[in-house]
């Protein structure tokens, strides 16, 4: 598979066993051994690559262990320990990560609870791990773009030194998109003020304060909504007029301005977008596969499109659910699901349909 579509599977597995994978070892034998295994491609059971219990002497600290060590070439590259599962993940817990970086050769420290992988090294003092991980992997809700450098840690494609010269930037633009996404949610005082000030005239009082704090809440949850359903791309985008059964293909884009009314997008719909974008990353970049809701089915295209359809979810039926794909002549063919992991049955006319559109 490819390095996406081992993410992929990863993430259908830990939303298969989540709820009943309650303790630490529990999460360790489900969700970090294969992690370890499938996605950085270690091989869990040879001592040369993977140590388990790994244990060095660490001051007064004698016989503590680390869940695993991860070796190349003899020497310790990366530290994982894993916390309990569905648990939230807290540095401080993780104090043999920050004594064992120190005294071994390693640069990467690992914090997860199977679900939640967060990625460490030692930017701010040499061989003393950040107090902040400088990536954060959510199997829940992955993003893409941090994909090109996790696979920078897999067995096959290890690049150290690429992975810490650019860890700097990814945590910082880590840390403001969790700040963005904790004001959308939350917005605080001086968030409010920057937006009220920018839209209302009179002074700032308590009673505006309040006022603008659910108007600002509001407008960044219809923003998000916005972007979700792909307005925004389709009212700044120009496309020439369709034709044949181009225009059939577009019929549900061009529709009224209200075209969105009863429209619901669901976690289903979502999580089988992924898969099949994971799919699609091995013939283009992530960022240029998009999505558009409509009432009849999902769609999934390439360049946010509607003439260049990749493929499509019908998820709207009762008891069936179905992905469709498209030959060259963009005649549509329906594949009965059994359930989301069946589109990696389909992977390689997803594949192929990507390189028609690129042709």
């Amino acid at each position: 598979m490819e390095f996406s579509e081992r993410i992929a599977a990863a993430t259908a597995k830990v939303q298969q066993h989540r709820e009943v994978t309650q303790t630490e070892e529990a999460a360790k034998n489900a969700f970090v051994m294969p992690f370890i295994s499938t996605v950085l491609g270690y091989d869990v059971f040879d001592p040369l690559e993977v140590v388990p219990e790994f244990t060095a002497d660490v001051g007064v600290k004698k016989g503590e262990k680390v869940d695993y060590a991860i070796m190349r070439d003899g020497e310790v590259q990366m530290l994982v320990e894993c916390k309990q599962a569905n648990g939230p993940l807290k540095v401080e817990h993780a104090s043999q990560l920050y004594r064992y970086f120190a005294v071994t050769n390693a640069r990467i420290a690992v914090l997860t609870n199977g679900v939640v992988y967060q990625f460490y090294t030692d930017l701010e003092k040499p061989n003393q791990m950040d107090s902040r991980p400088f990536l954060v992997l959510d199997l829940l809700d992955v993003d893409e773009t941090l994909i090109p450098e996790l696979r920078k840690l897999s067995k096959d494609a290890f690049d150290l030194d690429s992975v810490i010269s650019a860890a700097e930037k990814l945590k910082y633009i880590g840390e403001i998109k969790r700040t963005l996404a904790a004001q959308f949610q939350e917005p605080e005082e001086e968030w409010v003020r920057f937006f009220t000030s920018r839209v209302h005239g009179g002074v700032f009082t308590r009673r505006v304060r309040e006022q603008f704090t659910s108007l600002v809440r509001e407008a960044a949850s219809q923003f998000l909504n916005d972007q979700v359903n792909g307005r925004l791309k389709t009212a700044l985008s120009s496309s020439l007029p369709p034709t044949g059964q181009e225009e059939e293909l577009e019929e549900e884009a061009e529709e009224s301005p209200d075209r969105d009314a009863g429209i619901e997008t669901t976690l289903e719909e979502l999580e089988g977008y992924r898969i099949v974008k994971a799919i699609a990353c091995s013939e283009v970049k992530p960022q240029r596969i998009a999505h558009r809701d409509s009432k009849s089915y999902f769609a999934i295209l390439l360049d946010d499109n509607n003439r260049k359809p990749i493929a499509r979810l019908r998820f709207n039926g009762r008891t069936k659910k179905y992905l469709s794909t498209f030959d060259a002549d963009k005649n549509e063919t329906r594949h009965l699901l059994n359930s989301l992991d069946d589109i990696y049955l389909h992977a390689e006319e997803i594949r192929e349909g990507v390189r028609r559109q690129l042709s």
